[in-house]
């Protein structure tokens, strides 16, 4: 086991040991190879440098507490993968080799991997490039598909805290024909701007509107919303543009084993008035519980305590993530 300060992490770059690699030439991939060096050489005239050929996905590791090492849902992000790089005219990374790959990199980096009980993990981020030189705008005839990991604490220091969010009028994460469904690279570089002024502002987190009305909830900056109505329905937003989120998912299957009602549908900005609990969910936060919104000159409150939905939920995925509870959807592959 690496001698790391596992308790204070936190979530950031940190050096493991190995990352994995697979070169996409002449239609096939190549078997893949370990590599120590965290540098990659490449064309200057490759594709994901001038065009944004570049596709990524996120995806956690735990040890559980009976000593094995799983990885949660997985094929999911296979899939995803396969959407956007299919958008992108980019190659297919099969199911088989996206999961031989992750256990491949996992085993290699046993030691990198937190212990059960210090609430971290080993977060896993494959990346697909088009890294074959093209000076006009055509895809690549060559990719690289590289998944990199590293130790990881909790995404917002101190765990489950509810923080505040603000809604930005003068940007939009996406457009409604666009690619925000999708994994690119390119959807984060936009976001950057107004995390930026937000943070400056004192909300951590941005929340988006529609861009074409600007009427309806789409979802966070870096996570997918979802809100809990006075009579316990579990609401999350159905747009095009959003990113289909593997937590959310899984929070809404969790919802419908808890008793709740699950609604997939429009929001309009409205409701925000008549939710009780909002929070935000993703790979990397799981679930952050929102305090507040702020729409303008107008503030909607939810509390300054995680609400007693939000807690439940979280701790359900946390506890199958970890093995504490069973597993009854199939959803951890042991490495």
């Amino acid at each position: 086991m690496k001698d790391l300060d596992w308790k204070n992490l936190g979530f950031k770059y940190t050096p493991a040991k190995s990352n994995i690699r697979y070169t996409y030439t002449d239609g096939q991939w190549s078997t893949g190879t370990l590599h120590a060096d965290a540098s990659i050489t490449m064309s200057i005239a490759a594709t994901c440098l001038h065009y944004g050929q570049a596709a990524f996905e996120g995806i956690k590791a735990f040890a559980c507490k009976d000593g094995e090492i799983r990885v949660f849902r997985p094929e999911m992000n296979a899939a995803r993968m396969a959407r956007t790089s299919d958008y992108i005219l980019g190659p297919e990374v099969p199911e088989d080799l996206f999961l031989e790959a992750i256990k491949r990199v996992i085993d290699d980096n046993r030691e990198f991997v937190p212990p059960y009980g210090t609430n971290g993990s080993l977060y896993i981020r494959p990346l697909l490039i088009g890294t074959g030189p093209q000076i006009g705008v055509a895809p690549a005839d060559e990719y690289e598909f590289i998944i990199m990991v590293m130790p990881v604490g909790e995404y917002y220091k101190g765990g489950i805290k509810p923080v505040d969010a603000i809604v930005t009028e003068d940007y939009d994460r996406a457009a409604p024909l666009g690619t925000g469904s999708y994994k690119v690279a390119g959807n984060y570089a936009a976001s950057l701007t107004p995390a930026k002024k937000a943070k400056d502002m004192g909300f951590p987190i941005v929340l988006y509107f529609d861009a074409k009305t600007h009427e309806y909830v789409e979802e966070f900056g870096t996570s997918n919303f979802f809100a809990i109505t006075k009579d316990g329905k579990f609401v999350t937003p159905e747009s095009p543009s959003i990113l289909g989120s593997v937590t959310n998912l899984s929070l809404q299957q969790i919802a419908k084993d808890l008793g709740l009602v699950v609604e997939r549908r429009p929001i309009h900005k409205s409701e925000l008035a008549d939710f009780v609990e909002v929070g935000a969910c993703g790979t990397a936060v799981v679930v952050t519980p929102i305090s507040s919104i702020t729409l303008g000159e107008t503030v909607y409150s939810y509390g300054k305590e995680c609400g007693p939905v939000c807690r439940k939920l979280y701790e359900h995925m946390t506890a199958i993530q970890y093995g504490e509870v069973e597993d009854t959807h199939g959803w951890l592959m042991t490495v």
